[in-house]
């Protein structure tokens, strides 16, 4: 060994300053290179900790902030000074915080139908149908879930809040004044959610076979209910996705439902108005909003929970048969 060690230093004389110049970092990368396996696991440990910081730790601090009194949330660290559980019953006491949560259901689950029954029947033509410039116009729909909500904030609401006049000749229409109503907020959100529903029923309606259709119209029945008895019910993985999905982003949506109400519940105000509806001119009870925070995501955080495999093989499936 003593002869092979001289002839190595002889070879490359300067090979054994450099190996005892390596640091820790250049001596694990010669290890990962030998074994690549080792780069797999510090990849997923660098993963793992992004997702338990950026997701899992929001939601820590929102309940370190609702469990500890206010008077003592300054200057507190990373653990709860208190065990305030009577804070969940307080945030319902001081503001109607449950109407707010029945306003973000209802317009949740009002748009999610609406969605459903328009991208249903274009998911059918796009998925099912041949006609000249279907590419570009599917593209279109697609670039339009794109676009910033901000981009039609002042046309919607000259729209909605009846500052909008049509001269048709002698007569002039004005556009009805729906400022605090659920309108204003439905309309917008379906025009926003409702691509991304289009194409996936479109990936799932163009795998149903030809012949099953082909096989509901022999028996009488008309494509409309070829669409609602055989194609939907066959592809109810993506219809389900797609309500999953609308109804999260509705339920999560911020920009339209703080702009087109005047924040009060009883103006279709969803959970975002609710929670600001706590702070006060003189103070601001951060236990309380955090509280209201955690009981307004419970309800998403559940239907993930119970949907989560659901809308994963939906949108995988959607996009191999795709």
């Amino acid at each position: 060994m003593t002869d092979g060690g001289t002839a190595n230093e002889s070879e490359n004389p300067f090979r054994g300053d450099a190996e005892m110049k390596r640091g820790p970092l250049g001596r694990w990368v010669d290890r990962s290179i030998q074994s690549p396996e080792r780069v797999y696991k510090a990849m997923f440990y660098v993963a793992t900790v992004f997702f338990v910081v950026t997701t899992l730790f929001p939601f820590y601090w929102l309940f370190v902030l609702a469990l500890t009194p206010d008077r003592l949330i300054s200057n507190m660290g990373l653990l709860p000074k208190g065990f305030n559980v009577e804070v969940f019953v307080t945030m319902f006491q001081r503001v109607p915080f449950h109407y707010f949560m029945f306003n973000s259901f209802v317009l949740a689950i009002t748009t999610t139908i609406i969605v459903l029954l328009l991208a249903s029947l274009a998911g059918y033509v796009f998925g099912r149908l041949t006609f000249p410039g279907k590419g570009a116009l599917m593209l279109a729909i697609l670039a339009i879930s794109y676009f910033p909500p901000a981009a039609f904030l002042l046309p919607l609401f000259e729209l909605f809040t009846g500052g909008l006049d049509i001269v048709m000749g002698p007569v002039t229409v004005s556009s009805p004044d729906l400022f605090n109503t659920p309108v204003p907020m439905v309309l917008p959100f379906s025009a926003l959610f409702m691509p991304l529903s289009i194409f996936i029923l479109t990936t799932f309606y163009g795998q149903i076979p030809d012949g099953l259709e082909d096989a509901a119209r022999v028996e009488g029945t008309t494509r409309l209910g070829a669409l609602f008895r055989v194609i939907i019910p066959l592809s109810a993985p993506g219809v389900a996705t797609a309500g999953v999905l609308t109804f999260i982003s509705v339920y999560n949506e911020f920009f339209f439902s703080f702009l087109m109400n005047n924040g009060q519940a009883d103006s279709w105000a969803p959970i975002v108005a609710g929670i600001l509806q706590y702070q006060g001119q003189f103070d601001t009870p951060y236990n309380l909003m955090a509280a209201a925070s955690i009981v307004g995501v419970l309800p998403v955080a559940i239907l993930v929970i119970i949907a989560q495999e659901r809308i994963v093989s939906g949108l995988t499936a959607g996009a191999l048969k795709e």
